[in-house]
C-alpha cells in the first residue's frame, strides 16, 4: 500500500518538553501515529536528538526545526513509496540526512517516520503491530514469548536529582505469565509504599515513577526492595530478582578516572567498584548490572566480563557464565543500540547483554539488525524506554515481535509508563488463544 501523507508536529512527553508526534496515512485510507521518546541520562554515542535552541520557547528544547525537516524535505520523498518497504524507506531517510549520528535531520525527526510507517503498514494490513513486524522483517515464525518486565521502582540518578547514585533499582519477578509478573511488581510496589511511608521517607517518584527517597546508601536499596518483596508475600530470590542500571558513564570523572559516588562518599578505581559490584552480588538476588562501567572504559567493562566469565561462587550454590543464564552485564551507554558499537563488545568479549532503544539509533529496520546481531552472539535482549516517554506502546510489540528477554519500561506508575504494560497484558491474551 501506497504512502499518501506524512505530516509530524510538535507534543510534550512525560517531563513537559516537546517530543516529535507523526501521522503517516495511506492510500487507502489507513493511518499511523507514533511519538519518540527523549532520555535525560543519554550516551555520547546516540544519534542526535535535534532540539530548536530557541532559549525563548521551551528553554530551547523546541523541536519546530525537526518537523519542519519531515514535512518539507523527508514527507515529499517519501510520498508514493510502498509502506511495507520499511528498510527501503528507512535507508533513504539515513542517505538524505547523510550523517553518522542523524545530526542533519535529527533522530527524532527520523525516528517518527519509520515507527509511524510501522503503524500505518500495520493497520493497512489489519495485523497487531506485532505480527506486522515478524512478517515485514521476516524474523522466525517460533511460538511468541512475551518479556520479563525489569521494573524500576526506586529511582535516582538523573531521573530523581541523584537520591542515588544507582540511577535505577529493579525488581524482576519470574512468574510463568506476563500477567503475575505485572502483578507481583505491583504488590511488591505498594508494600514498599507502606515501608517508606513507616519509615518518614519520600514515596514521591522519579521520572520513571519510582520512588526516590533520598537514602544513606546505595546498598540501602538492595535491604529495602528486600523488605518489600517479603512484605507483598514473595520469596526474594526465588520469586523476585533485583538488577540495577548504574549508569556510571554519570558518575565517572574522566579527569581522574575515580567513578564519585557522592551518596556513598567514594572515589573508586573501576577494579575496586568491580569488586563492589561483586559483593554485591553475593549477598543480594542481583541478575542483571546495566552500564557498570562508563560507556568508553572499555578495559573495565572487558576486565569485569572476564572475572564473571570464570566460575564464581553465589548463594544457593549458582555460578554466573558470560553466555548463560548468569548475572547479565548490560551495555546500554556503552552499545547504544549501535551495530558497529556492538561488534566492537563481541570482538572484545564485552557484556553478555544489550540494551535496545530505538531513539538511539533512529530507524526500526538499524534497531532490527542491532538486535539481530545480538542473538546471533548469544547476547540477551532488553527492550527499553526512556526516562522522557508518550503514550506510545511500540516497544511492546516490539519485544515480543523479537521474542525479547525482558522489558523496561519504568515502575508501577505514571500513565505513560503502565500503558506499556497494559499493552503486553492485551498482547498476552491475544497470543494465548
Amino acid at each position: 500500500m501506497r504512502i499518501q501523507s506524512i505530516h509530524a508536529y510538535e507534543i510534550l512527553d512525560s517531563r513537559g518538553n516537546p517530543t516529535v508526534r507523526v501521522r503517516v496515512r495511506l492510500k487507502d485510507g489507513s493511518e499511523g501515529v507514533a511519538s519518540v521518546p527523549s532520555g535525560a541520562s543519554t550516551g555520547v554515542h546516540e544519534a542526535l536528538e535535534l532540539r530548536d535552541g530557541d532559549k525563548k520557547r521551551y528553554g530551547g528544547k523546541g523541536v519546530q526545526k525537526a518537523c519542519r525537516f519531515v514535512n518539507k524535505i523527508m514527507a515529499p520523498r517519501i510520498a508514493g513509496m510502498a509502506v511495507e518497504d520499511q528498510r527501503v524507506i528507512d535507508g533513504l531517510m539515513c542517505e538524505l540526512d547523510g550523517t553518522k549520528h542523524k545530526s542533519h535531520f535529527g533522530a527524532n525527526a527520523i525516528l517518527g517516520i519509520s515507527l509511524a510507517c510501522a503503524h500505518a503498514g500495520a493497520a493497512s494490513a489489519k495485523l497487531p503491530l506485532y505480527r506486522y513486524l515478524r512478517k515485514i522483517y521476516s524474523l522466525h515464525a517460533t511460538p511468541y514469548r512475551l518479556p520479563h518486565p525489569m521494573m524500576n521502582i526506586l529511582n535516582g540518578g538523573r531521573h530523581a536529582d541523584w537520591s542515588l547514585d544507582l540511577q535505577e533499582c529493579m525488581i524482576v519477578p519470574g512468574q510463568k505469565k506476563f500477567s503475575d509478573r505485572l502483578r507481583c511488581g505491583a504488590e511488591v510496589f505498594h508494600a514498599l509504599y507502606d515501608i517508606l511511608k513507616k519509615r518518614g521517607l519520600t514515596v514521591g517518584v522519579g521520572d520513571e515513577g519510582g520512588y526516590a527517597p533520598r537514602l544513606k546508601s546505595n546498598e540501602e536499596a538492595f535491604r529495602l526492595i528486600g523488605e518489600a518483596v517479603q512484605a507483598a508475600g514473595y520469596m526474594y530470590g526465588k520469586q523476585v530478582k533485583v538488577a540495577i542500571d548504574a549508569a556510571a558513564s554519570e558518575f565517572y570523572n574522566g579527569k581522574t578516572g575515580r567513578y564519585e559516588m557522592n551518596v556513598d562518599k567514594k572515589k573508586l578505581s573501576s577494579d575496586e567498584l568491580g569488586k563492589l559490584y561483586r559483593r554485591w552480588m553475593k549477598q543480594y538476588p542481583l541478575i542483571s548490572l546495566e552500564d557498570p562501567f562508563a560507556e568508553d572504559d572499555w578495559d573495565a567493562w572487558k576486565k569485569f566480563t572476564h572475572q564473571l566469565s570464570s566460575p564464581f561462587p553465589l548463594p544457593r550454590g549458582e555460578r554466573i557464565k558470560v553466555r548463560g543464564k548468569g548475572t547479565m552485564i548490560v551495555g546500554d551507554d556503552l552499545f547504544v543500540t549501535n551495530v558497529e558499537r556492538l561488534k566492537k563488545g563481541i570482538e572484545m568479549g564485552v557484556g553478555n547483554a544489550i540494551l535496545i532503544k530505538v531513539n538511539q539509533i533512529g530507524t526500526l529496520s538499524e534497531t532490527m539488525d542491532a538486535i539481530d546481531l545480538a542473538r546471533k552472539h548469544d547476547y540477551r535482549v532488553i527492550l527499553s524506554h526512556r526516562s522522557g516517554e508518550t503514550a506510545d506502546t511500540t516497544i511492546a510489540d516490539l519485544a515480543v515481535a523479537v521474542n525479547a528477554d525482558y522489558i523496561k519500561t519504568g515502575s508501577l506508575s505514571r500513565s505513560e509508563r503502565v500503558e506499556k504494560y497494559n499493552r503486553l497484558l492485551e498482547i498476552e491474551s491475544e497470543v494465548s488463544l
